[in-house]
């Protein structure tokens, strides 16, 4: 089947094939299965290709053909690909074989599947009793291989063209699992427009390093790099991450995979408690952009060990134990660099008003002159919350100690359940970010003293005043209708009175 097929065509399908686990294990548990499945088919398909492309050109000759293909940009090891499996799909043991062939993956291609301490696959095991008993789990893979051996997910470049298809679906399967996943979907998702506004905002250059310390499965970051490219035809951008949940980091490690993001390192391990991104003094790595969209309100974040943190990043205050909102915002502070450092943080409200440590902590960002803007977004953007929040811009080399505020919480396309920010939105926000000026009853730029004046206080009507002044009523006007309506009404009962008569109800 060689015909070019459309994103939509290879979504679709992909989204299908999830019926397979669909009455028998969670949406949450199977999200795994499939986009494994889908990063072992992808490539298996890649080196498929190629491997007909240098048969057709250098004829069969297997041992040269091997040789040529140790220059791919990963191995995959005989019998570990996808047509191996499907062809014994019948034969028992479906889940060991795909557990033996994705460890197989990881052994021959060293770090790019794995970290200091973890392997991609280290959280992923198709032989688990989650998909039922041996019989009925290996019927459910067979299906799964099944699915993915359907003519439409043939993923094989010479058919879909760029890699970008991959990496696209990719992404459509997070967002559609995000959809649904409840509380859980913040984790590890942030939604597009979001992505795309953050990365507008902060203008990603060539040769930037840029880190998300809180990358769930990275998609915030590869926005970023996107830009770079988009803009600047370059890849000269060095991306890095640091996640929590180890099913999630290898989720950014495959996507980092598939969308071809090579100059990349995403390391497993607490921000708070274990940073992982370290320069080789043992201090914390420095970056042009830090952006995040990290829990909210975080409970349990690591306040017991803050006091004593090596790494200085609470000497403005310790934050509350059950809110770790400004841990996050002190620690990313912390990685930004000197002149170039800039910073994006997606936070709730709260962290804009309250009191307490995490408003000394505000006060002394707001004095050190690093909070560059607050942008105030609609509800229901966020995959798990339906609260509204808000973006922080930092910068470490401001031209003045003002601070732009820009009420954006009506800029969105209504969904049922879910809001959108379109085009439009965004580019209504970052063109008002660039210019920085203010807008009637949009955006506003404080001045140091007039925020000292609100006491450190960032809440957004504070400064983005958008009442709406009711019109004047005409009283005399009113009163004219009322007489005129009053006088009809007197009509109407008189004739009401004749037709009664006339019926016989009369008195």
């Amino acid at each position: 089947m060689n015909d070019k097929v459309n994103q939509d065509s290879i979504n679709k399908t992909l989204w299908a094939a999830c019926d397979t686990f669909r009455g028998t294990v969670s949406a949450d548990t199977y999200k795994d299965f499939i986009l494994t499945m889908l990063f072992l088919k992808y490539i298996s398909d890649v080196w498929q290709d190629h491997y007909d492309a240098y048969k057709k050109e250098h004829g069969d000759e297997p041992e040269l053909i091997k040789e040529m293909l140790k220059n791919e940009r990963f191995v995959l090891p005989e019998g570990a690909d996808f047509y191996t499996l499907w062809e014994k799909r019948h034969e028992p043991g479906n889940g060991e074989r795909i557990d033996q062939a994705l460890h197989a993956l990881e052994e021959a291609n060293g770090t790019k599947l794995r970290d200091a301490s973890k392997s991609v696959f280290q959280d992923i095991s198709f032989n688990t009793d989650k998909l039922g008993e041996e019989k009925q789990k290996n019927t459910i893979i067979r299906h799964l291989l099944e699915d993915f051996a359907k003519p439409e997910l043939n993923l094989k470049p010479s058919r879909v063209g760029t890699l970008d298809v991959i990496g696209n679906a990719y992404e459509y399967l997070i967002k559609h699992f995000a959809a649904g996943g409840g509380q859980k979907a913040g984790e590890f998702y942030t939604p597009p427009e979001v992505s795309d506004l953050i990365a507008e905002l902060l203008s990603p250059q060539e040769g930037d390093s840029i880190c998300d310390p809180a990358c769930g499965s990275a998609s915030l970051l590869m926005k970023c790099g996107r830009k770079i490219r988009d803009q600047f035809n370059s890849k000269k951008y060095a991306l890095y991450g640091q996640e929590a949940i180890g099913s999630t980091w290898s989720l950014a490690k495959m996507n980092m995979f598939l969308h071809g993001e090579d100059n990349h390192k995403i390391e497993w391990g607490d921000t708070i408690r274990n940073p992982k991104l370290l320069d080789k003094n043992g201090g914390l790595m420095h970056f042009d952009i830090v952006t995040a969209n990290p829990p909210f309100s975080l409970d349990k974040w690591g306040h017991d060990e803050a006091d004593h943190d090596k790494y200085g990043r609470f000497r403005r205050g310790i934050p509350p134990k059950t809110k770790g909102d400004y841990a996050f915002i002190s620690h990313m502070i912390e990685t930004m660099k000197p002149v170039t450092g800039r910073m994006g943080v997606v936070v709730p409200h709260g962290v804009l008003f309250r009191g307490s440590s995490e408003g000394k902590i505000r006060t002394k960002l707001i004095e050190e002159n690093l909070l560059d803007a607050v942008i105030g977004l609609p509800e229901k953007l966020f995959y798990g919350t339906g609260i509204p929040a808000a973006i922080l811009i930092f910068k470490k080399d401001k031209m003045d100690n003002n601070v732009l505020f820009i009420d954006a919480s009506g800029e969105c396309k209504s969904g049922k359940n879910q809001n959108l920010l379109t085009s439009e939105n965004i580019e209504k926000i970052v063109k008002t970010y660039k210019s920085r000026e203010g807008v009637d009853k949009y955006a506003y730029l404080a001045s140091f003293e007039e925020i000292e004046e609100n006491d450190f206080n960032l809440n957004i009507p504070r400064y983005v005043d958008t009442f709406e002044e009711e019109e004047e009523i005409d009283l005399m006007a009113v009163r004219k209708d009322h007489e005129e309506l009053k006088a009809q009404l007197a009509e109407l009962e008189t004739e009401m009175d004749c037709y009664l008569k006339e019926l016989g109800y009369g008195s």
